[in-house]
């Protein structure tokens, strides 16, 4: 391996030893505590190190926020493809879409600024409308095949995912009194009657 290869593969070590160390701190400690410092503590360099490979916090909670999107959006088409009709389809979606918050809550306050400022403000990521996306999909197909009005799919679908990211923040900045199997029984009626009203 050459020197240049050798530097190339360091910085994306460095790059990446950063972007995992906000993470972990942000499970502990929250996205709140989280500072460029702290971060550069946890990898044992100096500040103006992490400053070198990011300009400033914003733009870590960015980076990480992106791969927040991806991993979402890998979990939502693997459980599209595991089912042939789009009402089979969108009730996997949104079950896919609400175990990925709760089990990867500080991904999920991150993408959506929930308690916290919204990262990458003013930055368009086009990860986040994969959700969206794929509920509009399945609604224009169970719109489609029952004869009704297709032009009502883009509303249709954008309540849906309203009510479902409504539940989802209730439940995570409320959790303590308000029980799981609750908001999870609110979530499986809302679909099934989302669905039976197409």
């Amino acid at each position: 391996m050459g020197l240049h290869e050798r530097r190339q593969r360091e910085k994306e070590s460095i790059r990446a030893n950063i972007l995992q160390a906000a993470f972990g701190l942000a499970q502990t400690e929250g996205w709140g505590a989280l500072s460029i410092r702290k971060i550069a503590d946890a990898i044992e360099y100096s500040a103006p190190v992490v400053y070198d490979y990011f300009e400033n916090k914003e733009a870590i909670l960015f980076e990480i926020s992106l791969n927040g999107f991806k991993l979402l959006h890998k979990e939502l088409v693997k459980a599209k493809k595991k089912y042939d009709t789009p009402e089979e389809q969108l009730t996997a979606i949104v079950d896919t879409y609400w175990n990925f918050a709760f089990q990867n809550k500080e991904y999920y306050q991150l993408m959506f600024g929930l308690g916290m400022q919204c990262s990458g403000k003013g930055q368009m990521k086009e990860e986040i409308s994969s959700f969206q996306d794929m509920i509009y999909e399945c609604t224009y197909e169970i719109i489609k095949k029952n004869g009704s009005a297709p032009e009502n799919a883009c509303h249709m679908s954008h309540a849906l995912f309203s009510a479902v990211h409504g539940l989802i923040s209730i439940m995570m900045m409320r959790r303590s009194d308000i029980p799981e199997t609750m908001n999870k029984t609110t979530l499986d009626e809302t679909v099934a009657g989302f669905i039976k009203s197409l």
